[in-house]
């Protein structure tokens, strides 16, 4: 099984750095990534999603960042980690999503999800309906999105959206991989079994993946779909990598993604956690590494580790 890696990219800076610096950041990161990394990947809020970040600190939006990112990596591929579907309705993203596909020569990835930030959502002028209705939404915007990425004249018509003959063209070719990310057990995993193509959980342990593996299962096995059709992918928001034990302790004192360190280590240590979830089937990582504007993590990773999944 082929195993491979992303990078995402921060929403913001945490270092102090201003705009200009920090979009500075992000384009030498990616060039020392591209060739190495296989995707990157961007999040998709207006403000920080951690509550003890200064809500006013440079943001970047998902989808001008990526587009301009596919454009000026061509090696890259990238994704979204996961858009929120109540932030465009479906048949503009789907017609977004259909043009970047074939900008981008087939690079791009949808990861889609039913949105969280109920903030983001009040302060932009959003509705923020509740966690069922907005799974209910996600759904409807799923079919949305296929109908108009395969019909020649797409209609659909459901509680929420509805289209009409919502032309399409050029049509993405090959289509989009959708990926849809979240643990919820009983809508979100349906939704998985019912319509993705890859799946995301999060910074969550090995037994708490495998757990969730299980659950998937039942929904394939109800859904007639072979679970194997679904690529596993694994984001950790901590990948501390160091020498020694000492290093990596001070990389996790100095990061406020300290909390997500599951994968943290030497690089023996990285090896063997990320290959614990490898033997679950998981086949691509989406890591943030904690030094960064630095790159000694990401450095070390690349010489270190990274050749031992290929």
């Amino acid at each position: 099984m082929t195993v491979t890696f992303g990078w995402r990219i921060p929403d913001f800076p945490v270092d102090g750095s201003n705009a200009d610096n920090f979009r500075q950041q992000i384009f030498d990161y990616l060039s020392l990534l591209e060739g190495h990394f296989e995707t990157a990947w961007v999040g998709d809020h207006f403000f920080p999603w951690m509550e003890s970040i200064d809500q006013r600190t440079d943001t970047i939006e998902a989808w001008t960042t990526l587009t301009y990112v596919l454009a000026r990596y061509p090696k890259l591929k990238g994704g979204t980690i996961v858009l929120s579907q109540g932030y465009r309705p479906p048949a503009l993203l789907a017609k977004m999503a259909a043009n970047l596909q074939w900008l981008s020569g087939g690079r791009f990835i949808l990861g889609l999800g039913a949105g969280w930030k109920e903030n983001e959502y009040r302060a932009y002028g959003y509705d923020y309906p509740a966690t069922g209705e907005r799974l209910d939404q996600l759904e409807e915007a799923v079919q949305v999105i296929r109908a108009m990425w395969t019909q020649d004249a797409p209609v659909f018509q459901g509680k929420v959206y509805a289209v009409q003959d919502a032309f399409c063209n050029p049509r993405p070719d090959p289509l989009p991989p959708l990926m849809i990310g979240g643990h919820g057990r009983k809508k979100t995993l349906r939704l998985v079994a019912r319509y993705a193509d890859w799946l995301n959980f999060n910074n969550c342990t090995v037994d708490e993946y495998r757990e969730l593996l299980g659950v998937l299962d039942e929904h394939c096995l109800a859904e007639g779909r072979n679970p194997l059709a679904i690529k596993k992918t694994y984001a950790s928001e901590c990948l501390a990598i160091a020498p020694t034990q000492a290093e990596v302790d001070r990389l996790l004192a100095d990061s406020p993604f300290r909390a997500f360190n599951l994968l943290a280590g030497t690089p023996e240590e990285c090896y063997e956690k990320i290959r614990s979830f490898v033997q679950l089937g998981v086949q691509h990582f989406i890591v943030r590494f904690p030094d960064y504007p630095q790159t000694g993590c990401a450095e070390l990773f690349i010489k270190e580790v990274l050749p031992r999944f290929q």
